[in-house]
């Protein structure tokens, strides 16, 4: 059986470690991988994106995600339970949508563990792009995109 830990074709397979989550090596692997990329897909001019909304400085609805290679992606969106039903969700990402094309994207991107959601998403012209079933367990992880219209 091949044991890629322990081929001798592999480069110096004995140097192979478990690390803990060192900043510095995980900054080394990030930034390998990101002059690799770059190199063959072009920067990625990311740029991150927070819009947030208060009450009597209470969080009420927030987003936080990045752009990069003209894409948004929206990495959390949060609405308070209590303010959920009010549009307030959909006045969200109106504001992210037009911050994106202001950004010149070409669409956004998103993922999301709960059904209700993704329906949400769906009435906003995202469009289902994948699943992970059982991720987490008992569940399943959805992607969705939307493509933007030019302006």
């Amino acid at each position: 059986m091949h044991d890629p830990y322990h081929d001798s074709r592999a480069a110096d397979a004995t140097s192979f470690e478990i690390a803990s989550s060192d900043a510095a090596e995980t900054r080394e692997i990030a930034e390998q991988l990101g002059a690799e990329v770059a190199a063959r897909f072009g920067p990625r001019d990311e740029r991150p994106l927070t819009i947030v909304l208060r009450k009597n400085g209470a969080l009420v609805a927030g987003l936080n995600g990045v752009s990069h290679w003209r894409w948004l992606y929206i990495r959390h969106f949060y609405v308070a339970p209590q303010w959920r039903g009010r549009e307030i969700g959909r006045g969200l990402m109106a504001r992210a949508e037009a911050e994106a094309q202001r950004r010149a994207c070409v669409g956004i991107y998103l993922d999301t563990f709960d059904e209700g959601a993704a329906a949400f998403y769906e009435r906003l012209g995202f469009s289902r792009r994948g699943r992970i079933d059982g991720f987490p367990v008992g569940f399943a992880r959805t992607f969705l995109c939307k493509t933007l219209q030019a302006t």
